[in-house]
């Protein structure tokens, strides 16, 4: 009666809550990650996304035994780099060098304001409806964030840190809203791509200035 009940909805949602889970356990591993002595946000951006391109194209080969590209036509691929670019590259690297100059908890909660940024985006430049609900959420979680970096926070984390972490989540809503356009093809292999490709440019920024891997 539950699977019954849901509508399409509801089971997007689903898969969404699960990757938000994912995501806010990756912030404070990732500070761990930087405090344990890798100090190039480049290097580790591009390791954490290279790491999940080659994950997911291993899987994909799996499942597909063999490497098949996805239909994705000509038009949509200047939509794919840009998402390549703000994603998978701007996105981690302003997030890992926020890391390295604010608290995991105070940067957990800058990261909220990604879906807003999202909202916004998707709003004003690419013309989606927003009900007066969605307007309400939205203006509850940059409310609720705001109070609760400015409870627990301090003046020293006040300043190029939590920039770089708010402009890691524009990076991100820009990249949320690419993909959207994409999102119709197969969703692995955008991943599996984007990882690799996005990974593979940090590696080769942490290499040129002068970051051992």
């Amino acid at each position: 009666p539950f699977r019954l009940a849901m509508n399409p909805l509801h089971r997007a949602a689903l898969p969404a809550l699960g990757a938000a889970i994912l995501f806010g356990a990756s912030t404070p591993l990732a500070k761990q990650l930087i405090g344990g002595g890798v100090d190039s946000p480049f290097l580790l951006a591009g390791l954490l996304y290279l790491g999940s391109g080659v994950g997911l194209a291993l899987l994909r080969l799996l499942r597909d035994r063999g490497w098949r590209h996805a239909p994705l036509p000509r038009a949509d691929w200047p939509w794919m780099a840009g998402a390549i670019v703000f994603g998978g590259v701007l996105g981690p690297l302003l997030l890992m060098w926020g890391l390295a100059h604010t608290t995991a908890a105070s940067a957990s909660l800058l990261l909220n304001f990604e879906s807003v940024l999202t909202a916004v985006l998707a709003w004003l430049v690419f013309r989606e409806n927003a009900d007066r609900r969605t307007v309400l959420g939205m203006l509850l979680i940059v409310a609720g964030g705001a109070v609760l970096a400015w409870s627990g926070g301090s003046a020293a984390e006040l300043g190029w840190g939590p920039l770089a972490l708010l402009g890691a989540c524009l990076a991100w809503a820009i990249d949320n809203n690419l993909t959207r356009k994409v999102a119709l093809s197969d969703a692995a292999w955008i991943a599996a791509v984007k990882g690799l490709a996005a990974g593979t440019v940090n590696l080769v920024l942490a290499l040129a200035a002068g970051s051992a891997p």
